[in-house]
This record gives structure tokens, C-alpha cells and sequence, in this order.
């Protein structure tokens, strides 16, 4: 085959998988994933990337997993070596195809243990909601892309630096990708199949570059330097600490949190009782706000005299239906005490919450609700407790991995089975569909930072009234900006900002986010009466 068939051929297939992908994605109506098909014959590791997000969610049995890794594992191999045959410049000598073969395969399992403790926390991101997980596993991607590039083509591709030429065009992939998959997130279903045909054809050209780059004589620095087997040491290591990391992130350390509603008098024009609730990990050592009108909610419960309890940041740890009973006897007492409507302002896992008690319990004297930074369409994924089988259930063992042994370096421990994180997963339907919804006679407002316009998949989001502002999850609540609004909505003022970009950055993370479980194949969740956003891209649908 000359030049000319071998390129057109190699924007065929290309081309061809990608199509195929999201023809099936269309077929079985799982509009969550559509970011996802251009990945499929992306170069390495993007495409390991995609191939075990895939597995991690949908398999059901260890013999699903295995067979699906080998699967996996061997097909993007053969892939591979077809993919690099057709991109091989000419007039370059190429190695015997049974070299090549040999050496992809070695290069797909390799990319299968490096990139899979990544693609789990993706997955993990995918139950919590939280962003943070989202971007650290793209920075693994980045660095390994040039060296696993090189590792298909070149026998000694563990030594050396990858030069500027290939660096770029691995990292040119990744743009690519990333905007395709906005795309595809944007556009209308007729138009889906002729983007992954794009996306599949601008694939194989980078294919062509990268193997050029990487094949062409070129300087190598550090020749006898083993910079790839140090780059893949970090990036494993990365997936240990990235946990400990997060957890510190979202925790805000030692000092107490004391937003201005807790450290401001409240303005006589507010009406409430206000109850504050501190979201994951969050500490409390008893301190009373600056307005005898405003509480703090304990994790713990009230003590004999109806007071809020101190409490740790393990307190944090319980289900969401014991700490909304806890909150609803919180409520019943400071509602007793002043005699004035109730108001609930929580932050992420106390916004979560706060949700929860307007569903299961009668929301009673509360008619005001502000959430910060709650978890926008969490439960998108599932993995089962231990000692059972289920969807998900390799995953879970992995993700217990990760975090064992990212929690010896920790010293307030997290857990992939905590009891809030169980919860989240065994009403998974409800807080991915409704979590944003409204309740009948309650104000509700959701106060979004633009980073989690990337911790759900593109569609709707929300059917509350949102303030959007320039923030990291867990910036928003102690600035006075937002302060200030919290006190004029609570007046009864109307409180929104819609930011054009929030839109925008939700579609740019289609491409990165793990596929949902669609909620009809878990029996766990066979029993609810929710619609399933992962299929419709709208939420607050009953099925």
C-alpha cells in the first residue's frame, strides 16, 4: 500500500471507531457519555483512559472485570499496532510487525496499570460530584502521553526526554479532545455522528505526527537518564496522595470555618432563625455565632438542654438520613426557642444534607434554604460494599486501595465506604435527579462556583434560582460578596446571576468525565421512581 492509501486509510479507521461508539451511544440513549467516542482511537494514554473508564463503571462480576480487561487491554494493543503501521513515515525503517505487536501490547498493559488508579478516581469523582478529582487525574495523562507515545515505536523509549516536537503534539491531542467533546456535548443528535468523524480523522493526523516525531532522528537529552520509569513512579504515586491532598483541600485545615453569617449580626430585615451547616470534614468547637439567631448545625446532635454539640471531623463521616434527623430535631428546638420561620445554609455535604431533610422529612417550620457549592448530579456511578458482587465491584476494591493507602499519611482518614459516601450511592437516582429541584413552599437558592460547571455532565443542572461567581469548590461561601447576598435573599430580595461561561465549562469537561450508570441497569436502584438525567440531560423528571 503507497503513502496515499496508507493515510487514507489510517483517517478512515480513525474515523470509523469513534462513529461507531457514539452510534451505540444514541441507540441505548445514554446522552452522558457523549463526550467520550473521540477518545477511542485517540493516542496513548487517552485512549487507555476511555477504554478503562468504560470498564470500571459497567462491570458487574470479578469474570466480567477480568475478561473485560483482558478484552480491553488486548484489542487496544492490535489497535495500536494497525494505527501505527498506517501513521509510519516513509522512507523511515520500520520494525518487523511482530516487534510491533509485541511492543504494544507491553505498552497497553503498562498504560492499563498506570492510568487505571486515575481512571477510578475518576469514577469516585463521578459518585461525590467533586471537581478536584476531575483535574487531578488529566495531570497523570499529560505527563505519561509523550513517553508512552515513544514506548510503542522506539525500543529505548525509557531513556531520554521526549522532545518539544512530540510533547506537543501528544498535548495537542489532548486540546483536541477536549473540545470535541464539548462539541459533541452541544450538538444537536443529528449532528453527533459527522463530529466523531472529525474528531476520528484530526486523531489520525495527530497519529501520523506523533509517530513521526517520535521515529525521526532527533537530539535526545538526558539519553541515559530512565526519565519515563520516573514519570511513571509519580504517576502512580500521584493517585496515592491525590486523596490525602483533596481531603485537605476540602477541609480547610485546622482553623475554624466561620462564614459571615456566622461571624455578622443578621439585619433586622431578616426574618429567620438561621441553622448553618459546614459541609465535609468540616469541625466545630462549640463557639456561638455572632447573632443568638444564627446555629451552627452539629454533626452530633443537641445535648440535654437542646444545644448543638461540638464536634470532629469524623462526625462528618454519617449517612445523610441520620444527619438530617439530626438536623430536623436541631430545627424543631430553634424553632421552639425563637419562635421565627427556620433557615438552612449549608456547604457542600451540609448543603447535601439540608436536601435531604426536605425530602424524607416535613420540612416543617423551614422555609428558606441556601445551598453552597452542593454536589451537582452526584451518584452517577456505583461500586458495591465489600463482600458483595455488583456493578462497579472492582472499582470499589481499587478505590478501597487508593485510599488505605493514602489515609496512612492522614491524620483525619477518609473512606470510599464511609456511611455518607454509602448513602450517596444507595440513593444515587434521587440526589443525581433532584438534588437541584424545588420543594413545594420553600425559597431555595443555590450559590455555584464556575468549577462545578465541570462536576456534571453537560444538560440541565438546575431548576433553582443559582448565583454563579468565580470560585473553587468551597471559595464561595466566606466571601462578603456572597455573604451579602445571602442576606437579601433570606430578606425575601431576588437573588440570581447566570454567568455565560458556566455553560461553556461544563461542556469542555464532557470529554474527561467517567460515563454514568444508567440507573435501569442497577437492581439496587430498580425500585425508584426517578427519571435518569445520565439518559435525558434534564433533571427533576420522574420515570
Amino acid at each position: 500500500m503507497g503513502p496515499r492509501g496508507r493515510l487514507v486509510t489510517l483517517l478512515l479507521l480513525s474515523a470509523l471507531l469513534p462513529v461507531l461508539e457514539m452510534a451505540v451511544l444514541l441507540a441505548v440513549g445514554l446522552r452522558a457519555a457523549d463526550g467520550l467516542p473521540p477518545q477511542v482511537t485517540a493516542i496513548w494514554p487517552y485512549d487507555s483512559y476511555h477504554d478503562l473508564r468504560w470498564l470500571l463503571v459497567y462491570h458487574n462480576s470479578w469474570e466480567s472485570f477480568v475478561v473485560g480487561l483482558l478484552g480491553v487491554t488486548l484489542l487496544r494493543g492490535l489497535l495500536s499496532v494497525a494505527l501505527t503501521l498506517l501513521a509510519w513515515p516513509a522512507g523511515v525503517p520500520r520494525p518487523d510487525r511482530g516487534w510491533l505487536v509485541r511492543r504494544n501490547l507491553e505498552v497497553a498493559l503498562l498504560a492499563a496499570v498506570v492510568v487505571s488508579p486515575w481512571a477510578a478516581l475518576s469514577v469516585a469523582f463521578s459518585v461525590v460530584s467533586l471537581s478536584w478529582y476531575l483535574f487531578a487525574s488529566l495531570g497523570p495523562l499529560l505527563l505519561l502521553a509523550p513517553f508512552l507515545v515513544r514506548a510503542g515505536v522506539v525500543p529505548d523509549w525509557w531513556r531520554g526526554l521526549p522532545t518539544i516536537e512530540l510533547a506537543g503534539w501528544a498535548w495537542l491531542n489532548f486540546v483536541v479532545l477536549t473540545l470535541a467533546g464539548a462539541v459533541m456535548a452541544w450538538a444537536p443528535s443529528g449532528w453527533m455522528l459527522l463530529v466523531a468523524a472529525l474528531a476520528g480523522v484530526v486523531n489520525g493526523l495527530l497519529w501520523r505526527r506523533t509517530v513521526a516525531a517520535a521515529v525521526l532522528p532527533a537530539r535526545v537529552r538526558w539519553a541515559r537518564v530512565p526519565v519515563a520509569p520516573v514519570a511513571v513512579v509519580l504517576a502512580m504515586a500521584g493517585a496515592v496522595w491525590t486523596p490525602a491532598l483533596i481531603g485537605a483541600i476540602g477541609s480547610g485545615g485546622e482553623a475554624q470555618w466561620r462564614p459571615p453569617i456566622l461571624a455578622e449580626p443578621l439585619p433586622a430585615k431578616v426574618p429567620h432563625a438561621v441553622i448553618v451547616l459546614g459541609g465535609h470534614h468540616s469541625h466545630w468547637d462549640g463557639s456561638p455565632a455572632a447573632d443568638p439567631r444564627v446555629q451552627r448545625f452539629s454533626y452530633r446532635g443537641l445535648d440535654a438542654q437542646g444545644r448543638p454539640l461540638p464536634y470532629e471531623p469524623e462526625a462528618t463521616h454519617q449517612s445523610l438520613d441520620a444527619s438530617s434527623a439530626l438536623l430536623a430535631a436541631q430545627v424543631d428546638a430553634l424553632h421552639k426557642r425563637t419562635r421565627r420561620p427556620i433557615a438552612l445554609v449549608g456547604e457542600s455535604e451540609g448543603a447535601e444534607v439540608a436536601r435531604t431533610y426536605l425530602e424524607r422529612l416535613p420540612s416543617g417550620p423551614v422555609t428558606a434554604v441556601v445551598l453552597f457549592d452542593p454536589l451537582v448530579r452526584p451518584g452517577r456511578a456505583y461500586y458495591p460494599p465489600p463482600g458483595h458482587e455488583g456493578w462497579g465491584v472492582a472499582t470499589g476494591w481499587q478505590l478501597r486501595g487508593i485510599f488505605w493507602l493514602a489515609n496512612l499519611a492522614q491524620e483525619h482518614k477518609d473512606y470510599p465506604d464511609s456511611p455518607f459516601v454509602r448513602s450517596l450511592l444507595a440513593d444515587a437516582p434521587f440526589y443525581r435527579n433532584r438534588t437541584l429541584c424545588p420543594v413545594a413552599g420553600v425559597r431555595m437558592i443555590a450559590f455555584l462556583p464556575t468549577v462545578s460547571a465541570a462536576e456534571a455532565p453537560p444538560g440541565e443542572y438546575s431548576q433553582i434560582p443559582v448565583y454563579e461567581q468565580p470560585a473553587l469548590h468551597g471559595g464561595v461561601v466566606g466571601g462578603q460578596i456572597a455573604g451579602d447576598r445571602v442576606i437579601d435573599f433570606l430578606a425575601g430580595e431576588p437573588v440570581s446571576r447566570i454567568l455565560p461561561e458556566y455553560k461553556l465549562l461544563q461542556r469542555l469537561g464532557a470529554a474527561w468525565q467517567a460515563p454514568s450508570l444508567a440507573a435501569s441497569v442497577n437492581p439496587i436502584w430498580a425500585a425508584t421512581r426517578e427519571g435518569d438525567p445520565a439518559r435525558t440531560g434534564r433533571i427533576c423528571e420522574s420515570r
